[in-house]
């Protein structure tokens, strides 16, 4: 089975107040800053199946070098834990068997995290979607499908097989309460590994850095200097950015089922509404600022299936910013100052 592709590379990196060099017309790139960049060590790559990206800024190169390489075995290690297709990941066992014992502590963390949003958001967020992708997935594959995706009773089935209340969390064991149940983390994974890196090089007491991997924060711990400033892209163009954030020890994830559709005319996407089963959701795109990437990652994923109505409570709460693109290409911020 082939990966799943990334969902989001619609943030990009527009300035980071450094001398990053990218690809000429990418949408993720840096511009020069306006003043002399510090030393800085630079990587980029795959993390969880979407590109990924580290930038390091250290008096001392070789310190800078060997944070980029701890950083790089973190995400290794957190791939053996959340990654949906690798044979060896936790992820992975846990959906064969039905069940883990012994469970890696990160799995236990970030599901009990994935209850909480799940709780806030009245359900739109669920990491139990699984079986609704496998049915997309699976429906499409054939030859035959029908354009207009499975029907309702092939829908009811999978529905069945969603929701917390058929996940059972002990520090012994986790365990699927229903046969055929499964999860994915896809929605919450990428902001959890971003999270896990920058809280490594804080622990090392760096200064400054650009931490990517499918989602994005920044740190900074000076009081001076520019912030780091990333790229909302358009859904219709995403070659072209429609705002520019500013981000100071923030992070920010973007949510678009334009980024992976399952079927050849591209009306079904890999966001599925866990209380419908339906997977087209209300906007282009959402993307979601907030203090950890790990809250931002799954409330855009969440809001994707909310009414603005029902995101707000949530973003006043939290105290985080959103834009939603509609689907008639508007704009509406919710949030923020």
């Amino acid at each position: 089975m082939k990966s799943l592709p990334s969902r989001r590379r619609f943030i990009g990196i527009i300035a980071a107040a450094s001398g990053l060099a990218m690809a000429p017309g990418a949408l993720r790139h840096a511009l020069a800053s306006v003043s002399p960049p510090a030393p800085s060590a630079s990587w980029r790559g795959i993390a969880l199946g979407a590109d990924a990206q580290l930038h390091i800024y250290h008096s001392d190169p070789a310190t800078a070098q060997a944070l980029i390489a701890q950083s790089l075995a973190e995400v290794r290690r957190l791939e053996k834990v959340f990654s949906l297709y690798r044979e060896d990941s936790a992820l992975f066992v846990l959906n064969r068997q039905g069940y883990l014992d012994n469970p890696p502590a990160d799995l236990l963390r970030l599901l009990s995290e994935s209850q909480y949003f799940s709780e806030l958001t009245g359900g739109a967020f669920d990491p139990t979607v699984q079986p609704l992708w496998n049915l997309y997935a699976g429906h499409f594959s054939r030859a035959d499908a029908d354009p207009d995706g499975p029907g309702g009773a092939a829908i009811a089935r999978a529905l069945a097989l969603v929701g917390h209340d058929g996940l059972a969390l002990d520090p012994a064991q986790i365990r699927y309460r229903r046969a055929g149940m499964g999860l994915t983390l896809n929605g919450i994974a990428q902001g959890y590994i971003t999270d896990r890196v920058a809280q490594l090089l804080h622990n090392a007491g760096l200064d400054r850095a650009l931490v990517d991997m499918g989602e994005i924060r920044g740190l900074d711990s000076r009081a001076a200097g520019a912030p780091w400033r990333v790229g909302l892209a358009d859904p219709e163009h995403p070659e072209r950015t429609f705002e520019t954030v500013e981000l100071r020890n923030q992070a920010l994830a973007t949510s678009g089922g334009y980024g992976t559709t399952l079927d050849a005319a591209g009306r079904f996407t890999h966001i599925f509404d866990p209380k419908t089963g339906l997977d087209q959701p209300r906007y282009r795109s959402v993307s979601v600022m907030a203090q950890q990437a790990t809250a931002a990652d799954a409330l855009s994923t969440a809001f994707s299936t909310m009414t603005l109505a029902q995101a707000a409570p949530v973003i006043k709460k939290l105290g985080v910013q959103a834009w939603f693109v509609l689907p008639d290409g508007s704009r509406k911020v919710l949030g923020g100052a």
